[in-house]
């Protein structure tokens, strides 16, 4: 089986493409972790909400963990694209699926690391949305 150019190029572009979108979104995670981080040292919380510390650190500790994963991914991400000038050099089709299988991977690693950030953000947002204070003002 024969590999055109112009097929290659486009996989690599999508490749390319991919590794930008990864990126694009861990940042967009980041923004919304500096967000929440922010929320947990505020004073909105109702104080005599049980168990509101153990909840809040379990969330705090949580997010720990989201922001050691992105920082293997980036890693990750940037070893990767790195590693696409090999494709270039491939000129046999097991030599192309070593990359593509790679870039699988990675795909299947941060879609997985997608879904257990945002199941984390979900909790954290039914847990704090509920125990907010309120700001009620007194009828008078």
């Amino acid at each position: 089986m024969t590999r055109t150019i112009s097929t290659t190029h486009i996989d690599l572009k999508d490749i390319h493409f991919n590794a930008l979108e990864w990126k694009s979104n861990l940042q967009f995670i980041k923004g919304e972790l500096q967000f929440i981080n922010q929320l947990f040292n505020s004073y909105v919380f109702e104080p005599t909400t049980r168990n509101l510390f153990e909840r809040l650190q379990e969330f705090k500790d949580g997010v720990l963990r989201v922001e050691k994963e992105i920082e293997i991914l980036e890693e990750e991400i940037k070893k990767h694209e790195s590693e696409l000038g090999g494709m270039l050099e491939c000129d046999t089709i097991s030599c192309d699926h070593y990359y593509y299988n790679k870039h699988q991977k990675l795909k299947i690693t941060l879609d997985v690391f997608y879904k257990n950030y945002r199941r984390l953000k979900s909790e954290i947002f039914s847990y704090t949305g509920g125990v907010l204070k309120s700001n009620k003002k007194p009828v008078t």
